[in-house]
């Protein structure tokens, strides 16, 4: 997740040789990667990996997982990355182009969108915020996406337990 910022394509590429030469076959990246996440850096560490399997040709011997960002980063989609149909749409189709692949394994959600405390904060403060329950929703486009073959698999990535309790609760209820 720090390629661009901490090292080259060319080390990068160096990097997932010797992964795969070692039996590594999962990656996961995110849109938002390199890390630091600025406007600058956004995208650069999926079309490392894009490039990287346009030259290898061995994109099928990966498990590629990647993230849709969540509401942190206002320089993507003019701020309004809430996890709607549009968003999403425009997010895994952005992905996919940076990472020359028409499908990835594991698609995941990078944060909630409503306000909530991440990696244990212990000032935090809860904000009442304009978020609604929309779980249903976000999970009927995520299916739309798996059927139409763009992505294999969903996951929650930095979601608390009540989230990922909710997300279950609603992908239960068909």
């Amino acid at each position: 997740m720090t390629w661009r910022s901490h090292n080259s394509e060319k080390d990068a590429f160096q990097q997932m040789d010797y992964s795969m030469d070692q039996g590594i076959n999962f990656f996961d990246t995110a849109e938002i990667y390199s890390v630091p996440p600025t406007a600058e850096s956004y995208g650069k560490t999926e079309i490392m990996i894009g490039n990287w399997f346009e030259t290898r040709k061995i994109r099928e011997k990966i498990i590629l997982a990647s993230k849709v960002a969540g509401p942190r980063c206002e320089w993507i989609r003019g701020g309004k990355n809430n996890y709607n149909e549009k968003n999403i749409g425009e997010a895994i189709d952005g992905s996919l182009k940076r990472l020359k692949t028409d499908y990835i394994d594991l698609y995941q959600l990078h944060w909630p969108e409503r306000i909530t405390n991440t990696f244990g904060n212990r000032s935090f403060q809860y904000i009442k915020d304009s978020w609604e329950d929309n779980f249903k929703e976000i999970l009927e486009k995520l299916d739309q996406i798996i059927r139409s073959g763009k992505i294999r698999h969903i996951g929650l990535s930095n979601e608390n337990p009540w989230g990922i309790m909710k997300f279950i609760e609603y992908s239960k209820k068909g």
